[in-house]
C-alpha cells in the first residue's frame, strides 16, 4: 500500500535493526473460513480494448480462504526445496516489523512451508535495510528463488510533499541476492539514484518499467520456455493523451511491459543482459531489443493498467496475468485477469472484477497451489489497507479479504 497512508498507518511501529523469528502458523493466522461459492461477475468498461477469451470464461470463488500476518506485498516464489519464499512489507509478521519509507526503510522476507493453503507455516522472518534516497520510500517487487539463489528486487516511490504524497512511481533499483535462502545478503550494486534500467534521471519523470514482477514458472522455474526469467511491469509513456491523478503510481499506470534475462547473480544486475519486448513485426512475430529506449507495451490501455503479475499454468498450457487498476490509489480497486498461450500475447480477457477486495491489490496466482487439472488454484492478495487510518469502510468482498496475505480458493471457468 505505498502511498501517503503508509506513514499514518505505520508511524507508531518500531523499526528493528535486524530481526528474525520462527512461528507455527497459529500465532498470526488472522482468519480462515468458508462462504457460499460465487462466480464473480465480469463487467469490463465499454472502452476495454481486450477481446474476451473464448476458452476461459470466468472465475468462481469456491468459498475457502485464509489470511496470514498483518503485512502486504506477498509474492511467493516456489524453490527447489519445496518451500515458498516471499517478500513482505509495511506491517508485522509475528513480532517482526517493517516500514518502507525514510532513510531506515526496511523490507521483509519470509519462508512459507506446507502444501495446504489453509495450514501454512511462516518462518525465517527477517528485515533488510535499503535507503530510498533521493526518493521517499523503497518497497519489494520482483522476487525469484532459483537454483538456490534468492533474487529480491526493490523499487522507489517519490516523497514530493514531505511524506504527504506517495502516489508518484520511482524507478526499479535492482536485485539483492542470497545464496543461503535469505540468511545473508549481497546488496545490489545499484542505488535509487543510479538504478538498473535507464529510467528518469530526475525524480518525478515518467517511469515505464515500474514495480516489475518475475513471471511464476513453477517450482525452481521448471516451466520457463527457454530457461530465462521473464519480468512484467507497469508504467506510462510521455506524452500522455489523458493523464489522471496518480497516473503512474505503485498501483496505477497506462501500459504493461515485458523483459527477459538468463538468471544469474551477475546477469540480473546487468542491464545489458536484458531483452525487452519491442512489439510484433510485420508477420505478427514478437521482437526483442537490448535497447531500453525501444521497448513497446505488451498491453496498452490508458488509465486502466497498474500492478501486474503472471503465472504459467502447465495443465492449460496458458499464462494467466493479473492486473490491478488502483484508480486514485486509495479508493476501491478493479482487478482483471487475462490469458494467453504465449507470454508475448495476444492477451484475452477472462474476467474483469470491479471493486475486487473491495480494495484488493498485489494479486497473483502462486504456482504451488495450482491443482493438476489447472482449473482449481488459490489467489493471493492483500486488501482494504485504508480502512484503519482513513476510516474507509470497504467491505471484505469476497469474505476473508483484508490486510495480510489473503489466499482464496478459486476455479477458472471454461466454455
Amino acid at each position: 500500500m505505498p502511498d501517503s497512508s503508509r506513514r499514518a498507518f505505520l508511524q507508531s511501529a518500531a523499526l528493528l535493526t535486524c530481526a528474525r523469528s520462527t512461528f507455527a502458523s497459529d500465532p498470526y493466522l488472522a482468519e480462515e473460513g468458508n462462504f457460499v461459492a460465487k462466480i464473480w461477475p465480469s463487467t469490463p468498461p465499454p472502452n476495454c480494448p481486450l477481446p474476451r477469451s473464448s476458452s476461459l470464461t470466468g472465475l468462481r470463488f469456491l468459498g475457502r480462504f485464509a489470511r496470514y500476518a498483518h503485512a502486504d506485498t506477498w509474492y511467493p516464489s516456489w524453490a527447489s526445496d519445496d518451500n515458498l519464499y516471499s517478500p513482505w512489507t509495511d506491517g508485522e509478521v509475528g513480532d517482526v516489523k517493517s516500514m518502507s519509507f525514510g532513510p531506515d526503510a526496511r523490507t521483509g522476507q519470509a519462508k512459507i512451508s506446507g502444501g495446504d493453503p489453509l495450514h501454512l507455516t511462516i518462518s525465517d522472518v527477517r528485515t533488510y535495510r535499503g535507503d530510498p534516497a533521493p526518493y521517499g520510500g523503497r518497497y519489494p517487487c520482483g522476487s525469484l528463488l532459483y537454483n538456490g539463489v534468492w533474487y529480491y528486487g526493490t523499487y522507489c516511490l517519490i516523497d514530493t510533499k514531505k511524506g504527504l504524497n506517495w502516489d508518484i512511481l520511482g524507478p526499479f533499483v535492482g536485485f539483492r541476492t542470497s545464496t543461503d535462502f535469505g540468511k545473508t545478503w549481497q546488496d545490489t550494486p545499484h542505488t535509487p539514484a543510479r538504478p538498473l534500467f535507464p529510467e528518469p534521471e530526475h525524480p518525478g519523470k515518467t517511469v515505464r518499467f515500474g514495480v516489475p514482477h518475475v513471471v511464476d514458472f513453477g517450482r525452481n522455474m521448471q516451466h520457463s520456455p527457454d530457461g530465462k526469467a521473464y519480468l512484467v511491469a507497469h508504467g506510462s509513456a510521455e506524452p500522455d493523451p489523458a493523464p489522471r491523478p496518480a497516473n503512474a503510481s505503485w498501483i496505477t499506470g497506462d501500459q504493461i511491459y515485458l523483459a527477459r534475462v538468463t538468471p544469474s547473480i551477475a546477469n540480473l544486475n546487468d542491464a545489458s543482459q536484458y531483452e525487452f519486448f519491442a512489439g510484433n513485426n510485420g508477420s505478427g512475430k514478437p521482437t526483442w531489443t537490448h535497447d531500453f529506449r525501444r521497448i513497446k507495451p505488451l498491453i496498452d490501455w490508458n488509465n486502466n493498467c497498474g500492478n501486474v503479475t503472471a503465472t504459467y499454468v502447465p495443465a492449460l498450457r496458458k499464462y494467466l496475468m493479473c492486473i490491478t487498476d488502483g484508480r486514485n490509489t486509495i479508493s476501491r480497486f478493479n482487478t482483471y485477469i487475462l490469458e494467453s498461450d504465449l507470454i508475448t500475447g495476444p492477451w484475452k480477457l477472462v474476467t474483469y472484477m470491479q471493486s475486487f477486495g473491495e480494495q484488493g491489490y498485489f494479486v497473483n496466482f502462486p504456482s504451488k497451489f495450482i491443482q493438476s487439472d489447472g482449473r482449481r488454484m488459490w489467489l493471493c492478495y492483500a486488501a482494504n489497507f485504508t480502512n484503519g487510518y482513513l476510516h474507509t469502510n470497504f467491505a471484505a468482498n469476497p469474505p476473508g479479504s483484508g490486510y495480510g496475505m489473503t489466499l482464496q480458493e478459486v476455479e477458472i471457468l471454461s466454455s
